[in-house]
């Protein structure tokens, strides 16, 4: 068994790794361009929003507010007319990019615990590099990636967006198994 506190140098190291690449991913490469579609007459859409002065937060629309309601004609007719919608709800002001990526490579850094949690566990000091980067791997994919499917499942994100986001999760975990396998302790 290896404790998670000799394991503070891949961690650390694995989320540093994950967050240049994460960002070489997302600010280079052009797959994820595409993953949110521009709305037809977005100004006439932001302005009859506008209106409601709705407070930032989760939204659903149309939204029953119990299974009865889901079943009645007046809710399947609003469905039918449409438009059926999840959303966010965010401040009106230029986001800073600043406190999302801090809380990614904090997030980076939570996955790497929990992947050196579990590779600890199972394995021993001087454990080969294989058998390190299966479980350390394996634990930082399910981290980064297998939670992403119920985006598509409940709130009927694209396929394709969730697929290539688990991509990405798939290239994280490969970073992180190959740090650990690297800095194993002997």
């Amino acid at each position: 068994m290896v404790s998670i506190m000799s394991l503070w140098l891949p961690i650390l190291l694995s989320a540093v790794f994950v967050f240049l690449v994460s960002s070489f991913i997302h600010m280079v490469l052009p797959y994820h361009k595409g993953d949110f579609k521009k709305l037809p007459d977005e100004d006439g859409v932001m302005n009859a929003l506008r209106n409601f002065n709705i407070p930032p937060g989760e939204y659903s629309f149309p939204r029953a507010e119990s299974m009865k309601e889901m079943s009645s004609p007046e809710f399947k007719s609003k469905l039918e007319k449409g438009p059926a919608a999840f959303i966010s709800v965010m401040k009106n002001e230029v986001p800073s990019m600043t406190g999302s990526l801090i809380l990614w490579f904090i997030y980076s850094i939570i996955v790497g615990i929990f992947a050196a949690y579990v590779a600890g566990r199972a394995l021993e000091p001087g454990a080969d590099y294989l058998a390190v980067f299966r479980f350390s791997g394996v634990t930082a994919f399910v981290g980064y990636s297998i939670a992403l499917l119920q985006n598509s499942i409940w709130y009927k994100r694209a396929w394709s967006v969730t697929f290539k986001s688990m991509f990405d999760g798939l290239i994280y975990a490969l970073v992180t198994a190959g740090t650990f396998g690297w800095l194993w302790p002997m």
